[in-house]
């Protein structure tokens, strides 16, 4: 019943948000394209510049699953870095720990991705990593833990079953799915990295 409810969430939100966050709401979201609630279909108002960015910003934290003060934290990482931050923080964000993990097709949603990190299934360099927000550098390898590789979920990856509803494999990454193993090769440029936001939008949200 709780994966039912959170699937029917999953939907409303990405039909809220213009775009498919699952594989389930992919369906859902082709029959009705239009916003929740029985105005939705009927909905036509431009809406404001506080409104568009802020729907922008929902759509980046969506896709990655975050609470806001984890994207307002590494929005304020990324301002300090060198660069432009919009594209600073997408970049920082595709390196996290959980979205490799799910780019790499050992799950099939952010959700399942993080919850191989948190449950202690994955290792980065041989050492067990919990944390979904670990920032994995390039040059190390990440892969399933042994006696994990074994169980069915892993199993279902291994033999490339989520590769259907994930976009096509970054180049940033080198994945060796049957092993359960990848190397993240360099650091994700923006423009390769498979979400959708305009990220000028949501430096504006936080700017302002």
């Amino acid at each position: 019943m709780a994966s039912k409810n959170r699937t029917r969430r999953q939907v409303r939100l990405s039909r809220a948000l213009g775009l498919a966050l699952t594989p389930k709401a992919v369906k859902y979201f082709e029959k009705r394209p239009y916003p929740p609630g029985e105005h939705g279909r009927a909905r036509r108002r431009t809406e404001s510049d506080y409104a568009v960015r802020l729907k922008e910003k929902q759509r980046l934290r969506a896709q990655y699953g975050l609470r806001e003060a984890q994207l307002r934290r590494a929005f304020e990482e990324a301002r300090r870095e060198e660069g432009l931050t919009g594209e600073t923080l997408v970049e920082n964000l595709e390196t996290r720990l959980d979205a490799l993990v799910l780019r790499a097709g050992f799950g099939r949603t952010m959700a399942q991705a993080r919850q191989h990190v948190v449950h202690r299934h994955i290792l980065v360099d041989g050492k067990l990593v919990d944390r979904p927000s670990y920032r994995v550098k390039p040059g190390q390898v990440v892969q399933a833990k042994p006696r994990s590789q074994t169980m069915v979920p892993f199993q279902v990856a291994a033999a490339g079953a989520h590769r259907d509803v994930l976009p096509n494999l970054p180049e940033y990454l080198d994945v060796q799915l049957e092993k359960l193993r990848f190397e993240l090769v360099r650091r994700p440029k923006r423009a390769e990295v498979p979400i959708t936001c305009d990220v000028q939008l949501v430096v504006e949200h936080y700017s302002r």
